[in-house]
C-alpha cells in the first residue's frame, strides 16, 4: 500500500481517538482465537468482535466523532439515512451530545434496528423499498429544515471515526499478516486501511463485498463510483449499493484486494459462527468470514483477522438461515409419499415416521395432482430430521413399507 493524496489521514484518525475517549460510547471489543475455523482454512484466525459494540456495530465511532464535532460548532439537530446500523450509532451519538436525531429507514428495514434507533433517542420515519429511496428523503429533509445530515461513509469525519477500529484491530495483534473487512458503503474499509496503511503497511486490507450489492470492481474499472439499481443481498448492513468518490479514492490507495461473497456463503458464515464460536452475527458482520471459507481468498499460513462488525441480526433473518442450512444438510426434508387413499394409510405412515424418530412438523394431503389414477393421493410430510443418514434411513424405511417416496425439498 501507498501514502496518496486523500482527505483523510492517519492525524485524522488520532483525532477521532481522542474523541472517543468514553467508553459509554464506544468500548473496546474483544478479540477471539478461532480454532475451528483456524483448521478449516490452514491459518490462525483471530475473530475481532466489534459486533459486541454498543448498538451492536462500529457505526457509533463515525457517527459520534461527526456529531461531536458539529455540536462544538453550535449544531443541535441531525438527519441520517440507514438500514439499520447507522441508524442506531447516530441516535447514540446524538443522545450522549446531548442533541436530536431524525433517522430515515426503508420501509423493509429489521424491524429490531428500527425499535432500537427509536430506543436510543432518535425520531424514525419509515420511507422508501430500499437505502437509495430513504437517502433521498433524508438529504431533502436536511435541506428544508436546519438540520445537518450525517451521511453513512461519505464524509471525511466518519471515515476517520471508523478508522479508530483499525487502531484497535492493530493494537489487538500487530502481527496481524491480513485483515478482512466488510464493504458497504466503503466509509469502514477506508478507515481502517488508512490506519493500516500508516501502523503497518505490510498488513494485507481485503475488502469484502455481496455478490447482490457489488459495486467495487465495476466502480475502480471505470474510475468513478457505480451504483445498482436494484440490491439483492441477506447482508442489509451493507446493501448501499455504491460508494462514494471520497471512499472509492480511498479504496483505490488503501485496499489490497476486493472479494465477493454469496448470500448461500454468507448464510453458512452465519451458522458457523453460532455453532463454533457462539456469537450472534448479522449477515454484514458474518462476510468477512465468508470470504475465508470461499475460494477467492488464500490465507494458509497467516494470521488473519476477519471483522465481525455488526451483530444486530433480525430473527426472521435467523430463521430464513436456520431453514435454508437444516435443509441443505438434509434435516429438514419434504418426502411426497403415493398411496392408496384410504383410511388409516396416514396413520401407518406416521406410525414408521415415528419408529425412525423422525418429528413431522406438519402433512399435505394432495388429491388433485393430474399423474395419480382414481383412488389414489400424496401425503407430503416434512419431517425434522438428524443430518443425512437418519434422512437416508427414513426414505428406505417408507420404500420397505411397500410405499413409493421422492424426496421433494428442493422441487
Amino acid at each position: 500500500m501507498t501514502e496518496g493524496n486523500t482527505r483523510v489521514r492517519y492525524e485524522d484518525i488520532e483525532r477521532a481517538n481522542e474523541r472517543l475517549d468514553d467508553p459509554s460510547v464506544v468500548k473496546r471489543t474483544p478479540v477471539e482465537q478461532s480454532t475451528s475455523l483456524g483448521k478449516m482454512v490452514g491459518a490462525a484466525v483471530h475473530l475481532k468482535m466489534e459486533h459486541l459494540q454498543w448498538t451492536g456495530s462500529f457505526k457509533t465511532r463515525g457517527a459520534y466523532n461527526k456529531i461531536s464535532r458539529a455540536v462544538e460548532e453550535g449544531a443541535t439537530e441531525f438527519v441520517a439515512a440507514s438500514a439499520g446500523n447507522h441508524a442506531q450509532g447516530v441516535a447514540l451519538a446524538a443522545a450522549k451530545c446531548g442533541a436530536n436525531s431524525t433517522i430515515v429507514m426503508p420501509r423493509n428495514a429489521p424491524q429490531a434496528k428500527i425499535d432500537a434507533t427509536r430506543e436510543y433517542g432518535a425520531t424514525v420515519e419509515l420511507v422508501g423499498q430500499d437505502f437509495q429511496e430513504a437517502m433521498a428523503h433524508a438529504k431533502s429533509l436536511a435541506r428544508e429544515g436546519d438540520a445537518e445530515f450525517v451521511h453513512a461513509y461519505d464524509d471525511p469525519d466518519i471515515v476517520a471515526g471508523q478508522g479508530t477500529l483499525g487502531v484497535e484491530m492493530y493494537g489487538d495483534l500487530p502481527a496481524v499478516d491480513t485483515v478482512v473487512v466488510p464493504i458497504g458503503g466503503g466509509g469502514l474499509i477506508s478507515g481502517i486501511a488508512v490506519a493500516f496503511d500508516h501502523l503497518s503497511p505490510e498488513t494485507r486490507v481485503v475488502g469484502v463485498q455481496a455478490t447482490g450489492a457489488e459495486t467495487v470492481h465495476e466502480s475502480l474499472d471505470k474510475g468513478m463510483p457505480v451504483t445498482l439499481e436494484n440490491v439483492n443481498t441477506i447482508a442489509d448492513g451493507i446493501a448501499t449499493g455504491g460508494v462514494s468518490d471520497l471512499t472509492l479514492g480511498l479504496i483505490r490507495e488503501h485496499v489490497d484486494e476486493i472479494v465477493t461473497v454469496t448470500d448461500g456463503e454468507i448464510a453458512k458464515a452465519i451458522l458457523l459462527l453460532l455453532e463454533r464460536a457462539k456469537q450472534v452475527v448479522e449477515g454484514a458482520g458474518a462476510a468477512s468470514v465468508a470470504a475465508l471459507l470461499g475460494d477467492q481468498l488464500d490465507v494458509e499460513g497467516e494470521t488473519v483477522m476477519p471483522l465481525l462488525c455488526g451483530g444486530n441480526l433480525d430473527m426472521t433473518m435467523l430463521r430464513t438461515v436456520l431453514v435454508h442450512a437444516m435443509t441443505e444438510r438434509r434435516q429438514l426434508l419434504d418426502l411426497r409419499v403415493k398411496i392408496d387413499d384410504q383410511v388409516g394409510v396416514m396413520e401407518e405412515l406416521s406410525d414408521i415416521l415415528a419408529t425412525q424418530g423422525a418429528n413431522i412438523h406438519n402433512v399435505r394431503h394432495d388429491r388433485s395432482v393430474q399423474d395419480l389414477e382414481i383412488g389414489e393421493a400424496y401425503l407430503v410430510f416434512e419431517v425434522e430430521t438428524s443430518g443425512v443418514e437418519h434422512a437416508s434411513a427414513i426414505v428406505e424405511a417408507i420404500e420397505s413399507a411397500g410405499y413409493p417416496v421422492t424426496d421433494v425439498t428442493r422441487s
